[in-house]
């Protein structure tokens, strides 16, 4: 009986503790944009910093804080549910394949984390820029060639697309500063410089590609497939 009654005192004193509601944990600190969670550094140079930034359903980033100007090319939509630091989460919301975007983080920066809550995969090319000030490249023009739709003009950047359909081709430009290809649409393509041999090319969704100035080159589609690439040139 006696160790009947310890016991039940020893329930009693414990039952107040086990009553209390759990603490909420502190979120961990945010992070830089090149260790979030699902954004993979896949190259960099002393003028970029490239990262793939995918996630599969259901899957999302930490809290990661964004500090340089940078390009993003969305290569696969998914639909994100986005939460900046210290306000409640936004909807989920579908994001349009293809689209190319810029933003000034070097001016503000900014602290969220991610969330894809669509069936289908998020992937984002994302360019960041390690040079803080504009000014060090001229970036060409292609307005005079047929085929080139520019995207994206500002004092960091400038960028075009182009879609080819099988057979297609475009014109010769000049790139006269470095920068990137982005791939859309994969496919196989030439690559058409003048005195030298067609340079043939597979192209996959999401790849990419540095490219220096100075390059002359055309495009031929010599597969059997759409292709469509975004371009930029840096300033």
């Amino acid at each position: 009986m006696r160790h009947l009654l310890k016991a039940s005192l020893v329930v009693c004193a414990l039952a107040p503790a086990l009553a209390l509601p759990a603490t909420a944990q502190p979120e961990p600190a945010a992070v830089p944009i090149d260790k979030a969670a699902y954004h993979w550094p896949v190259f960099r140079n002393e003028h970029v910093m490239v990262l793939r930034v995918l996630f599969p359903p259901g899957k999302g980033s930490n809290y990661h804080t964004h500090t340089t100007d940078q390009v993003g090319v969305l290569v696969e939509a998914g639909a994100n549910e986005g939460q900046v630091l210290g306000e409640p989460p936004t909807p989920a919301r579908p994001g349009t394949r293809g689209s190319v975007g810029f933003t000034a983080y070097s001016k503000k920066a900014f602290t969220h984390k991610s969330t894809n809550k669509g069936t289908t995969p998020f992937h984002n090319v994302v360019v960041a820029l390690l040079y803080p000030e504009p000014g060090r490249f001229t970036a060409g023009s292609r307005a005079d060639v047929p085929g080139y739709t520019q995207v994206l003009d500002n004092e960091r950047v400038r960028g075009w697309k182009l879609a080819l359909e099988p057979g297609q081709s475009v014109a010769a430009i000049t790139q006269e500063a470095p920068g990137l290809r982005v791939v859309l649409d994969g496919g196989e393509i030439a690559e058409i410089v003048p005195g030298e041999p067609d340079r043939g090319q597979a192209l996959r969704l999401g790849d990419f590609y540095w490219q220096e100035g100075g390059a002359t080159r055309g495009i031929r589609n010599t597969g059997t497939t759409r292709v469509e690439i975004v371009e930029f040139e840096l300033k």
